[in-house]
């Protein structure tokens, strides 16, 4: 029988003639503390059927309640005396079974023993559930299920079953799980909402989405209907099992319904906004849960860092990075790692270096993924010194060691600053460690070597590509093509014959472009041809190299007719723009001929609109970006302010905004109606 007691502060005890054959209960003034006895944790639903008044055994207890009580004084020395025998009392002998069950082996003998010597022969049904809600050990806990089996007269065996497979649970065991559901089954025994969302709580433990999917499809076939807490925790099991449709169908029935959703839910939503590229979707969601006064988790922070870093959103990924310490959170490997991935894919180098040597100074090492992405981004950035600093720290590692990609960055970075000596020691260095030469480092010896204008080499390492039966690809013909924008004119037939042994068409094309013998229509058709050919990937640093090349051999009209071709065919794109108030020449991301080119038609078509008798805007500006060559002290801004004091055009860097030249439209009517009288007089 079941006690419960409470507390009064009456200096009396009142006993009722019967009070031996009723339960004590220590009454008090104020609202008795009801306590339950069954605590399944996440199993909410479990306690709310051992609750539910149409219980038989509730109802009894109740009305024998109503019936008889004791008060006692808790100051009387009888008051312990009681207390002794409230079910409190065998809730704590209960505990010390299940711990001493707990530390036994896993054997029927020694677990029968146990129970028989501390329990006897007056078992109920909550004396199971008790022992078998403390306990860690799957196997004894089937033992302790088989014990009260047989020997109790069970009212809610569903129950005993579900408090069973909380043990299954914490111990990641699914498959004895699904063996305990079978069981049931065979008994009889008809499952509930608890017993299924155990099972799937155990399977996404074990990291099984489909499983825990598998398990909530078949929920309905029992004529369970599932409770908003196991609809919440399906929508990360279905995102995480990749029904992405599902996820967000029950994500958006969760805002109508008001269901609780945790940080786990709301980090999977982000994570499957992030993958699909939704990254405002992602914010949103991040912006909902704190509403909702959801605290984000370190999890939830990485993967929005990595969403945000994937969306090119360094500024984001600051935001986001101050609210994570903000918070009180510590960051960790995964979130250093996070930080390092959105900066250097933004080619944020400081950032990204800052972030690096934050791990260090921590002792967090990286892995050869992590080295190899910041090596890639100081190849881009042209941090040669840090790349060196990195490469050192790598080797020293006993976590890591370099290997084929961490070489060919290397060698990258020397041979864009043409540092042949150490490019030639570091492909050493790479062949005695055992890794085979591949395209991408040759490709870039070939750039080293033609940065240094070593044209011979260059046609060795390239033969060297074919000995080794390594097909060139596109970028290897490109890598040429800018080699042969900076080769001297006598040496380019050199070059020629290696790119026609890769691309035949375009090989034959140069060779007729150098010799000057190529109409114009016939030039165009044939680099039409060969850029449609060439892959989206290429198709801009091949048509830029082509126009240089162009440049480099005085052939203007030839560049103009490349550059037209490589608007048509959208391989430029708003070059040009205009507005009532100005306009403006954009040439970010054209190579230093194809800018110049550009400028050569926007100053003809300046001159055509003045002749027209078009009136030009108050403000005329060109727009070529205010970064530097990573190789170089002089960018493409260097290049053309230029070739504009040569012009003697009166555009002039704009102080406030970097990288602009701009001019009013007097100072460019002006020179531009000079230009045109010196061409007449030369004429």
């Amino acid at each position: 029988m079941a006690y419960t007691y409470g507390f009064c502060s009456s200096p009396s005890i009142s006993f009722n003639q019967r009070s031996f054959n009723h339960p004590i209960v220590f009454q008090s003034r104020t609202p008795q503390l009801r306590i339950t006895q069954i605590s399944l944790q996440e199993s909410v639903s479990e306690v709310t059927h051992n609750l539910n008044p149409q219980s038989s055994n509730v109802s009894q207890f109740a009305a024998e309640k109503k019936k008889s009580y004791i008060w006692v004084n808790p100051k009387s020395p009888k008051a312990s005396h009681y207390k002794q025998k409230s079910y409190d009392s065998r809730y704590n002998s209960l505990t010390r079974v299940a711990e001493a069950l707990n530390s036994c082996l896993p054997v029927e003998e020694d677990v029968f023993n146990i129970l028989d010597s501390n329990l006897g022969s007056k078992l109920v049904e909550q004396d199971g559930i008790s022992v078998l809600n403390k306990m860690l050990d799957p196997l004894k806990a089937r033992i302790v299920l088989k014990y009260f089996q047989d020997r109790c007269d069970l009212n809610r065996e569903v129950v005993l079953y579900n408090v069973t497979l909380k043990v299954y649970r914490k111990n990641k065991d699914l498959d004895g799980a699904e063996k305990v559901f079978d069981e049931m089954l065979q008994r009889g025994v008809t499952p509930d909402n608890v017993t299924f969302s155990t099972i799937i709580g155990c399977s996404r433990l074990k990291s099984l989405p489909g499983k825990a999917v598998e398990w909530f499809e078949k929920m309905p076939s029992f004529g369970i209907q599932p409770d908003d807490v196991t609809y919440a925790v399906m929508i990360d099991c279905y995102g995480k099992a990749g029904n992405v449709e599902m996820a967000l169908k029950l994500f958006d029935r969760s805002r109508t319904e008001k269901w609780r959703l945790d940080a786990v839910t709301f980090t999977t939503i982000i994570r499957i906004y992030g993958t699909s590229g939704n990254f405002d979707g992602c914010l949103t969601v991040f912006e909902e849960m704190k509403a909702l006064g959801v605290k984000p988790n370190l999890v939830c922070y990485n993967t929005l860092l990595d969403a945000m870093g994937r969306a090119k959103r360094p500024w984001q990924v600051k935001s986001i990075y101050q609210q994570l310490l903000s918070s009180g959170l510590t960051p960790g490997w995964a979130t250093y790692a996070a930080l390092i991935r959105a900066y250097a894919k933004a080619r944020y180098g400081d950032d990204a270096m800052n972030v690096y040597k934050e791990m260090m100074a921590k002792g967090l090492s990286l892995s050869n993924v992590l080295y190899n992405i910041l090596l890639s981004m100081c190849a881009d950035v042209g941090f040669v010194d840090e790349a060196v600093a990195i490469f050192e720290d790598m080797k020293s590692s006993t976590d890591c060691k370099p290997d084929t990609w961490t070489y060919s960055a290397m060698i990258t970075i020397f041979s864009c600053c043409g540092k042949v000596m150490e490019a030639e020691e570091t492909f050493k260095e790479m062949v005695e460690s055992g890794f085979e030469s591949n395209i991408y480092v040759l490709t870039s010896l070939i750039q080293c070597y033609g940065k240094s204008n070593r044209t011979d080499d260059v046609v060795k390492t390239f033969d060297r590509i074919i000995d080794l039966d390594i097909t060139p690809d596109e970028r290897t013909c490109g890598c040429l093509l800018n080699v042969m924008t900076q080769t001297p004119r006598e040496e380019l037939g050199k070059l020629t014959r290696c790119v026609e042994k890769q691309n035949p068409k375009l090989g034959n094309l140069i060779k007729l472009l150098v010799e000057s013998n190529i109409e114009d229509e016939t030039f165009k058709n044939e680099a039409s041809e060969i850029l449609r050919d060439v892959g989206e990937d290429v198709r801009k640093a091949y048509c830029n190299c082509l126009i240089d090349l162009c440049i480099n051999l005085d052939q203007l009209e030839k560049a103009c007719d490349l550059l037209d071709l490589g608007i048509n065919l959208d391989i430029y794109s708003d070059i040009q723009s205009k507005s009532p108030t100005n306009w403006s020449l954009h040439l970010k991301s054209l190579s230093l001929g194809a800018a110049l080119t550009a400028l050569h038609v926007w100053i003809n078509d300046l001159t055509k609109a003045l002749e027209e008798g078009e009136e030009l805007p108050p403000l005329l500006g060109i727009n070529t970006g205010h970064g530097k060559h990573k190789y170089s002290d002089k960018g493409l801004a260097g290049g053309v302010e230029t070739h504009l004091k040569e012009l003697n055009a009166p555009f002039h860097e704009a102080p406030e905004k970097a990288g602009w030249f701009l001019t009013t439209n007097v100072a460019a009517k002006s020179w531009l109606e000079a230009r045109r009288d010196d061409v007449a007089v030369a004429a």
